[in-house]
């Protein structure tokens, strides 16, 4: 599958029945999501697993890859795309070595030394941020546009901004080269995920369009 990350939803099933938060995955693909990150924090592995073969059977349809949040035994065992690993989980190059050369690996990275270490170490694309205070369980620490910006100029993978974003805030990243944005409540949490990632992905045409 190519990778095209202009818009990278990341999921969360808090609070969503297991019918629900598929129905979502599909609306939200319906609206061109190009890549899905699956992030399990809580189930057990075996959980984590059976959701992700659900999903898999969804982005499969649509032919966007799945990438697995951190878990590389769950991307295997349900045979998806990739995985990505943030700043405290498992070093990218031992991911790298692992998942082997053919599967997509994602890395976190907060400054420019941390983007040309993922880089080198085999890393696909970069995730960068927070751009905004985010409303996720996860721990967040504000990035800079110009860090961003930086990093996009160190690398030449794609280098993705997420962290609060949603269709009307991301005026702050026009003129830097990324190459796309990440969602998570933006898309997750709208009445229609399908409008929304429409939205979204408009809005990144139009800053894109006008840098």
């Amino acid at each position: 599958m190519k990778l095209d990350t202009a818009l990278y939803f990341i999921t969360d099933s808090t609070g969503f029945e297991k019918d629900e938060f598929l129905r979502r995955i599909r609306s939200a693909l319906e609206g061109g999501v190009t890549i899905i990150q699956l992030r399990e924090k809580n189930r057990t592995t075996r959980e984590y697993i059976d959701l992700a073969e659900a999903v898999h059977a969804i982005t499969v349809e649509f032919n966007v890859p799945l990438i697995i949040d951190d878990r590389i035994d769950v991307m295997l065992a349900a045979d998806c795309e990739g995985v990505h690993v943030g700043a405290e989980d498992m070093p990218v190059a031992v991911a790298r070595k692992l998942i082997g050369k053919d599967k997509i690996l994602g890395a976190t990275a907060k400054t420019v030394e941390a983007a040309v270490s993922a880089y080198n170490d085999g890393a696909d694309y970069l995730g960068v941020g927070a751009i905004y205070p985010t409303t996720t369980k996860v721990k967040t620490v504000l990035t800079s546009t110009e860090t961003l910006d930086a990093i996009t100029k160190a690398v030449p993978i794609p280098v993705n901004a997420i962290g609060g974003l949603n269709a009307s805030n991301l005026g702050v990243l026009k003129g830097i080269d990324i190459a796309g944005v990440c969602a998570v409540s933006a898309i997750m949490k709208a009445e229609s995920p399908k409008k929304a990632a429409e939205d979204l992905k408009q809005a990144f045409e139009d800053i894109r369009r006008n840098a």
